[in-house]
């Protein structure tokens, strides 16, 4: 039986998020429009470092000429005050070496992100107590899932390490994703159909959710890889870390990724053969998302090859993106199969 005040509820959430995602899209676009270049702020965390560094020899040098009665000789030390042991470009305060106006863009930003996640996960909650059920049925309810756990993911990661230009490029897909949502792919909450009704929905389609919110972070950082290796002096991109640094953090998110692709397809199998009596049925759904499995294995192929290009692995794991995003709307949608009702039920 449906609770329909909870159901409201978890849409108020739900739109609540949006809103506040929003505001930190802006946030971050204030940060890096006046953010420096990245090579600029990781000069002065270098001298801040070493400023640090003669900072604690020289304590060192006058405990010891404390212990041993005798002096040290020491210098002035030059650089910026304030800084600590263990300051990195990474540190999760606000980015080090950008004005004033950018580091409070990437506070307000980061602010906003952690709580436009914490109601993605209210309204998730709100909308499983009001069927009493996994919040995973549909389509509207798996992006709204799959969007919670790319925030999830941009917050404990990228985010907590300080990471705030990569907030605009990650915060942008998300937003969109649910603004389809909410009014496109939008679906009342409702019982589920019988071929859904089993515990197989939290275990297969967590995970399948889980997967794909890491796969929007790696596309994400993967574009940017491909601009940013690209870019000349000057360029606005060159306020991104260097696109060696980008292609790592892309391939460390499909590396997490992949697996979680491979138990959803197993899971898949494993759950078909209970409700249609078969592990495979050549259904749209089952093989687009072995396309994606195919996609994403050729991508890590590539990129562990020894002498591959890693452009053209960046462009393959783009690829395997564009196949999810094809299989969960043009596949949900357009073609008729056992998995047809996720687009509308």
């Amino acid at each position: 039986m449906t609770n329909e005040v909870l159901a409201t509820y978890a849409n108020y959430a739900l739109y609540s998020a949006v809103g506040v995602l929003s505001l930190a899209m802006i946030a971050y676009a204030v940060y890096l429009a006046g953010a420096v270049p990245a090579s600029e702020r990781e000069a002065e965390v270098l001298d801040a470092d070493e400023q640090a560094a003669a900072e604690r020899a020289r304590a060192r040098a006058e405990r010891v000429a404390a212990v041993s009665g005798g002096s040290v000789a020491t210098s002035p030390v030059t650089g910026p005050v304030g800084a600590g042991e263990g300051t990195t470009v990474d540190d999760p305060a606000a980015p080090v070496g950008d004005p004033e106006r950018a580091r409070k863009g990437a506070g307000i930003g980061g602010t906003l992100s952690y709580l436009g996640t914490a109601l993605l996960l209210v309204s998730l909650v709100l909308r499983g107590m009001s069927v009493d059920r996994a919040p995973l049925g549909n389509l509207f309810e798996f992006s709204v899932a799959g969007a919670f756990f790319a925030m999830l993911v941009y917050c404990i990661g990228p985010l907590r390490r300080g990471m705030h230009w990569l907030g605009l490029f990650v915060l942008a897909p998300v937003t969109l994703l649910l603004w389809l949502a909410g009014t496109i792919w939008y679906t009342e909450a409702a019982e589920l159909v019988p071929s859904l009704d089993s515990y197989w929905l939290v275990i297969h389609v967590s995970i399948a959710t889980l997967a794909t919110g890491l796969s929007i972070v790696g596309a994400v950082l993967a574009a940017l890889y491909l601009v940013r290796d690209k870019a000349g002096p000057g360029s606005f991109w060159t306020k991104l870390p260097a696109a060696a640094r980008l292609e790592r953090l892309s391939y460390g998110m499909h590396v997490v990724a992949f697996p979680m692709w491979t138990f959803t397809l197993i899971a898949g199998a494993i759950w078909a053969r209970q409700a249609w009596s078969s592990y495979w049925n050549w259904d749209p759904k089952e093989v687009w998302t072995f396309v994606i499995w195919i996609v994403y294995a050729a991508y890590l192929h590539a990129r562990v090859t020894k002498g591959s290009n890693r452009r053209t692995a960046a462009w393959i794991a783009l690829a395997g993106f564009a196949c999810i995003v094809i299989n969960y709307t043009i596949v949900n949608f357009y073609f008729i199969g056992q998995h047809s009702y996720a687009g509308t039920s």
